[in-house]
């Protein structure tokens, strides 16, 4: 199967993303090829825990001006991934 670290970019830690944390819920950028079934097996690999749920979206760029040219900041797509019960992801 397909390496973990090639379909997990990083977990992201915000204020926001931290607070579904005690649900059992963690937010996860993840390569936009990706689906959610190699979502679950990245994660439980990655971090040796059981997943209950994968729910994917994708964040759309946002338009940025440098001087008189126009650019944009590229498409992400993210993860909420949440655990079993009693499982946990231990932060490094």
């Amino acid at each position: 199967m397909i390496d973990p670290s090639t379909i997990i970019k990083a977990l992201i830690r915000t204020e926001k993303s931290t607070l579904r944390e005690p649900d059992g819920k963690y937010l996860f950028l993840v390569n936009p090829a990706a689906n959610k079934i190699q979502v679950k097996y990245a994660v439980e690999q990655a971090y040796k825990v059981k997943v209950k749920d994968v729910n994917t979206f994708v964040s759309q760029g946002k338009l940025k001006r440098v001087r008189r040219e126009l650019g944009r900041t590229p498409d992400l797509k993210k993860a909420i991934v949440t655990l079993k019960a009693g499982q946990k992801i231990e932060s490094i």
